[in-house]
């Protein structure tokens, strides 16, 4: 029963690990990076180009 606390606050350490891992990458990719940037489509252009490069 002892194996089992053990792995069950390793996952919790492991869980609150990457929560930080998360919260610091989010607040570098926030100041790095203006608004407009994060919520542009890049993709979309992209996947429009395609679609045009298809059909002609």
């Amino acid at each position: 029963m002892q194996t089992w606390n053990f792995l069950e606050y390793a996952a919790w350490g492991l869980s609150a690990l990457f929560g930080l891992h998360m919260l610091a990458d989010w607040l570098k990719t926030d100041s790095s990076y203006s608004e407009d940037v994060l919520t542009s489509s890049r993709e979309g252009e992209l996947e429009a180009m395609t679609e045009e490069s298809h059909k002609g």
